[in-house]
């Protein structure tokens, strides 16, 4: 049960300021805005669900699709922790939250999958933390956890935006900035060190075929 609790609080935590579902909120509203509160409250339940779907998906296949790709462990932290600092650095950047105007109105599509779920929320940082957690220890309770940790962020996302719009009043622009500029800050500290660790798996492993190589070498002769 420990180790249970302790996958899924690991994973929470870990998604969290990558998946940001704060702050979300501005860019859920301008997509919706003009919408019927029901509708509103519809498409954000869509969201949270196809979130959960699209790393659960992710969470269980991870491993089949390093091995199908030939991946290393390794150089998924890197590209991942790149793609995160990518979305960190604009969000410390950013000058401004979008404000909900007409023109941003997304009313004709759907927006629940994309861009909302993938890849707003469950980006390829999230997806990548996901895989790299469990490929360091991939039983059954350690699964079963990060599920857990999957659900509870989608329960979190709905939450968030089913109520944002209450939040966005009593932040203000500036409020829903500074948050953002704060979360991207924490976000480029994740995405530098899941490079530093990607780099290190990386040449542990050319460390290791370096001394297995000539071992293999002097059996064989």
């Amino acid at each position: 049960m420990d180790q249970l609790l302790s996958y899924a609080a690991i994973t929470f935590l870990g998604l969290f300021p990558i998946a940001n579902p704060i702050g979300v909120v501005p860019t859920f509203y301008r997509l919706t805005f003009g919408n019927s509160p029901s509708r509103r409250g519809s498409q954000a339940r869509q969201v949270a669900i196809n979130v959960i779907v699209v790393l659960t998906t992710f969470l269980i296949a991870g491993q089949l699709i390093l091995s199908f790709f030939g991946l290393s462990l390794g150089a998924l932290q890197v590209s991942g922790g790149l793609l995160i600092a990518h979305t960190a650095w604009r969000m410390v950047t950013v000058n401004s939250s979008p404000s909900l105007s007409n023109e941003d109105s997304s009313k004709e599509g759907d927006i629940t999958l994309i861009p909302m779920a993938v890849p707003i929320i469950s980006g390829p940082g999230a997806i990548g933390m996901v895989m790299g957690l469990i490929a360091k220890d991939p039983q059954p309770i350690n699964y079963a956890g990060s599920l857990l940790g999957i659900v509870g962020i989608g329960v979190l996302v709905y939450l968030c935006l089913a109520l944002g719009e209450p939040l966005i009043r009593v932040l203000g622009r500036n409020g829903v900035d500074a948050l953002t500029r704060i979360l991207g800050f924490f976000i480029l500290a994740i995405a530098i060190q899941l490079m530093a660790n990607g780099a290190a798996s990386i040449i542990g492993d050319l460390s290791l075929a370096d001394v297995i190589a000539p071992t293999s070498a002097s059996i064989v002769t």
